[in-house]
């Protein structure tokens, strides 16, 4: 199958790209700023952004295909999976921010009451 990415909506999207993108879920804006996925930019917008995380997660392989000039289909997913990696790093790094905030306020809070 010949190359087509980057022909925006004259591109043939192969069938190997279809799928979830967790990096554009989790990386959004960031992802959409690399990827040539402007409409990402949406994730600003109050209300609109909650539903961007599922239409960039279902859509994200399509557009990116779409959007940018990609050397193979072997390439984008290697690239893709490299943002899925970095969402999914980012999301465990918050989540332990959180924990570890909340087991500091609990403890500065039990320390200011003795």
């Amino acid at each position: 199958m010949e190359n087509t990415s980057g022909q925006g909506k004259a591109s043939v999207v192969p069938a190997e790209i279809k799928g979830w993108n967790w990096g554009a879920m989790m990386m959004n804006w960031v992802w959409g700023l690399f990827n040539g996925t402007f409409i990402a930019l949406l994730m600003f917008v109050p209300f609109v952004n909650f539903f961007m995380f599922f239409v960039l997660g279902a859509k994200g392989n399509e557009w990116a295909w779409r959007n940018k000039k990609w050397d193979s289909v072997e390439h984008f997913k290697s690239v893709q999976r490299k943002w899925a990696i970095a969402g999914l790093i980012i999301l465990v790094l918050g989540v332990a921010a959180g924990v570890g905030s909340a087991m500091l306020a609990t403890s500065v809070a039990t320390s200011a009451t003795e």
